[in-house]
């Protein structure tokens, strides 16, 4: 089944991708196959930003189950995903990319602080923008900030690359007959608590219209069959009327 093809997208890369099969950390080699994706589609025509998670080097939730202030986990796991922006940037700019990295948390000696304008016009100028530090904020996920920059920067679609080839209606780990949904609705996944991304995150892409595309980004290349309207990836989007 062919799927509709957008033109400005978010990426939002979980940090566990970047650790290729590592257990921990930042894999070079797999950073370099993402940034390599990443501008092939940028060679291809589309705008893309970016937002990269943490959770390969620190995740605020766990931290907090290991008993850390949950509002001081959450800032350290943002700072993690500054971490991965830059290696992302640099990997990008080894390949004749320009970027941006735009941090919610300011830190001027590495990176420009978010400015909603400033980054549209990074796009507009066909710069890859690399949004870090999630929202800010404690108790927002990076799924979330993938939700609202998305909204923010007027995307036509919001490209989740997971280490799943979509949603499925059980977990394909754990349950051998687990079927993946072609497409499936907002309200199922709040309904039926399918695990593609928080619910802030599904209710924002819900409320402002932007469709969410689950695909694997471990699978080589498979980013371009995806944009492509091509590939295995399931669209979460609003129901037509």
């Amino acid at each position: 089944m062919t799927r509709p093809t957008f033109k400005r997208i978010l990426l939002k890369l979980s940090g566990e991708v970047l650790m290729g099969q590592g257990q921990f950390g930042i894999d070079p080699e797999t950073v370099d196959r993402v940034a390599g994706e990443i501008a092939a589609a940028k060679d291809a025509g589309f705008e893309l930003c970016v937002v990269v998670g943490g959770g390969n080097i620190f995740r605020g939730l766990a931290g907090a189950a290991k008993g850390f202030d949950r509002t001081s986990a959450d800032y350290m796991g943002m700072l993690a995903t500054v971490m991965n922006a830059l290696a992302v940037q640099n990997a990008l700019e080894r390949i004749g990319c320009d970027t941006r990295v735009q941090s919610a948390i300011p830190m001027a000696s590495v990176c420009e602080p978010y400015i909603r304008r400033r980054a549209m016009r990074h796009m507009e100028k066909g710069r890859i923008v690399i949004f870090a530090a999630g929202t800010g904020n404690p108790f927002f996920t990076t799924d979330t900030t993938a939700a609202l920059r998305a909204a923010e920067m007027n995307c036509d679609a919001l490209f989740k690359g997971t280490s799943v080839d979509g949603v499925y209606d059980a977990d394909p780990k754990k349950v051998a007959t687990a079927t993946r949904y072609e497409t499936v609705s907002f309200d199922k996944v709040l309904n039926d608590n399918l695990k593609v991304m928080d619910a802030s995150a599904i209710a924002l892409c819900r409320e402002n219209h932007i469709p969410i595309v689950v695909f694997n980004i471990r699978e080589t290349n498979n980013l371009a069959k995806v944009l492509a309207g091509d590939g295995v990836a399931t669209v979460v989007q609003n129901q037509e009327s």
